[in-house]
């Protein structure tokens, strides 16, 4: 019964999977962590080594308030100046005060000592460029994140990371970086659990304003939940990693649900929600939800991102094309020989065109 069980689904798949793929972007058009149109010529010039652009693009989004898309344009131009500092190097000879260099710089520091062996230490000796950082920040959230992000890894106290996150809180209610970098410490992977984790997201995602992307906060904690615990994190951790207990499939399949309500909020191949949509698309598949999941790496268009699928070391972008593509295979294995296509995507009307 199982071999013809595989035999009938090898010939669904083989019959619905080329269907199926009407609707998601090809293969070759997918874009891995593409920049929008104001990032993009700022990395351009900095791949040139000209820093002017970039001072603007940074200096725009904080005298205009835009505290999310400032976050993730300090995290890119910090990735870029890893291996290609030079533009950063001239930017911070030019003007040694300026408040959006000495950001981009701190954001690479801080991702430098995580690497380290050592990493506790070597963040720790960042304190002296930190501290002054967030203090002189004024309404600017984006160094208080940088600042939760390395007191986890310097492996702050409870009552420590507390008062980073309320003084956080003060700058922006709701900035979404601060919300996971919270979220992140109270997980079961370092300081909390999967409960604490839950508790706090789902809140956090109650008190948001539509449309808001800390309303897909639950769906972070989910996949802290169906992430394996660490080893080495926490202090004094060591060893291979304990066995934890089994995901709340019940909360994880609820935070899902919250998930594709905020991605229904946004057009389709929409690159503003892309990473949610991406992490969303991993849950569902991670819960077997292939229909849906399917759904959802439909709605992210081109745009893939490193995270979630860079988790683990393994090739983002690779892993993002294998994982649709197990998707449309599930779906096409389930779907009846003589299944009208309205049963499958949620389209009326007869099959084929």
């Amino acid at each position: 019964m199982s071999f013809f069980r595989a035999l009938v689904g090898a010939v669904r798949a083989a019959r619905h999977a080329p269907r199926l793929a009407e609707g998601l972007t090809p293969d070759d058009d997918v874009l891995l962590d593409a920049p929008d149109g104001r990032l993009a010529p700022a990395l351009v010039a900095a791949a040139l080594g000209d820093p002017e652009p970039s001072a603007k693009l940074l200096a725009t989004t904080r005298d205009a308030g835009e505290w999310e898309d400032r976050d993730r344009y300090v995290r890119r131009l910090a990735t870029f100046a890893y291996s290609r500092g030079e533009w950063l190097d001239r930017w911070l000879e030019a003007a040694p005060r300026d408040p959006d260099a000495l950001l981009v710089s701190a954001q690479l520091a801080v991702g430098r000592a995580w690497e380290s062996p050592a990493r506790a230490e070597r963040l720790r000796e960042l304190d002296p460029l930190l501290r002054p950082l967030a203090e002189e920040s004024g309404r600017d959230p984006v160094p208080w994140r940088l600042a939760l992000d390395h007191a986890r890894g310097a492996h702050a106290g409870h009552a420590a990371f507390e008062g980073l996150w309320e003084r956080a809180l003060l700058r922006s209610p709701h900035h979404y970086g601060c919300h996971v970098a919270a979220l992140t410490y109270l997980s079961a992977r370092w300081y909390g659990s999967d409960r604490a984790a839950f508790d706090f997201a789902e809140q956090a995602a109650d008190d948001a304003a539509p449309g808001s992307l800390v309303r897909a906060l639950p769906v972070r904690a989910a996949h802290e939940a169906l992430r394996p615990p660490a080893a080495g994190r926490g202090p004094g951790a060591s060893g291979p990693p304990a066995a934890g207990p089994r995901p709340d499939t019940v909360r994880i399949d609820a935070a899902a649900d919250r998930g594709l309500a905020l991605s229904a909020a946004f057009g389709a191949g929409d690159p503003w929600p892309a990473e949610v949509r991406n992490l969303l698309a991993y849950v569902l598949v991670e819960r077997g939800r292939w229909e849906e999941a399917l759904a959802e790496f439909g709605r992210t268009g081109p745009y893939a991102t490193s995270f979630p699928w860079a988790v683990g070391g393994h090739d983002p972008l690779r892993r993002f094309l294998a994982t649709r593509d197990r998707a449309r295979t599930e779906v096409a294995r389930r779907t009846p020989l003589r299944e009208r296509v309205g049963t499958i995507s949620g389209r009326s009307g007869p099959r084929g065109r």
